[in-house]
């Protein structure tokens, strides 16, 4: 596996971002520029990154491809599109967005129509048209898994794999946002193994963080940082490791580059990186 995060850290320029980056021992990294920064921009990010040696996991989108409004929908659609294509062309592993959603106010929210065949039908065709239309040779695209949008799990996973039929589709796994019930909450070393059999050889990165369940009522359960939670990240990484040795496995959701530094910190020290 290689480490990384989610932040770009305060930096000045491409040069200082890499270097940051490598200092901290990590390994991969998540572009912090769009295609609408230009061509200049983000190539020289990409240079940065190659010097350092890291690996450029994710390009993200985080748009609502499924917008109610039409407009809406094609302009975000449009923009994973270029953000696809420039994943492809710096050769970061993936490009990924959530599904979205047309069914209410929050754009990631959860609703029970996001469970549809309605939605199954539209976020496979928004898929397709976004992979069809960018054309990569080698990043892919993704849909990050969500805990009330599909894919919420494994087999959901498999299934949208199937449906969007294209090479270019593959997973991005983010198990704590798939942990949803106790079973999945108790025997999370089981539900990784789950994971990462069901989605055997189509995972390109992950997301590593934790997961708690607070005493209140009723069922309560709050994503938190490495080590604050009960998730086998031991086995998350072994699993991921032999996934891919080179398995992007990215820390996000903390607040200040004092967070994320010392989340590496207890990460490398706990799987002794």
């Amino acid at each position: 596996m290689r480490l990384g995060i989610s932040s770009g850290l305060n930096h000045n320029g491409p040069e200082d971002w890499a270097a940051k980056h490598k200092s901290l021992g990590l390994g991969c990294v998540n572009f912090p520029v769009t295609y609408e920064s230009g061509r200049d921009t983000y190539m020289a990010y990409k240079t940065a990154a190659d010097k350092a040696g890291l690996i450029i996991a994710e390009v993200g989108v985080w748009r609502n491809t499924l917008a109610k409004d039409p407009a809406e929908r094609d302009k975000w659609i449009e923009y994973a599109i270029n953000q696809l294509k420039i994943a492809d062309e710096i050769g970061a592993k993936c490009c990924v967005n959530v599904a979205g959603t047309p069914y209410g106010p929050r754009w990631d929210g959860g609703y029970r129509e996001n469970f549809s065949e309605e939605a199954w039908d539209m976020t496979v065709k928004m898929v397709q048209e976004i992979i069809d239309t960018a054309k990569p040779k080698t990043a892919k695209y993704s849909i990050e898994s969500m805990p009330w949008m599909i894919p919420t799990g494994p087999a959901e996973y498999a299934k949208l794999i199937e449906k969007v039929n294209r090479s270019e589709f593959t997973a991005h796994l983010d198990v704590v946002n798939m942990i949803t019930s106790p079973e999945r909450y108790f025997f999370n070393d089981k539900f990784l193994k789950e994971c990462f059999t069901t989605l055997k050889g189509q995972i390109h990165s992950c997301h590593l963080k934790d997961i708690n369940l607070k005493e209140e009522y009723t069922f309560q359960l709050q994503e938190c940082a490495c080590g604050q939670g009960t998730l086998n990240i031991e086995l998350f990484a072994e699993l991921a490791t032999t996934e891919n040795p080179d398995m992007p496995m990215i820390i996000e959701h903390l607040n200040t580059d004092e967070e994320y530094i010392s989340s590496i910190k207890y990460v490398q020290n706990r799987l002794k990186l």
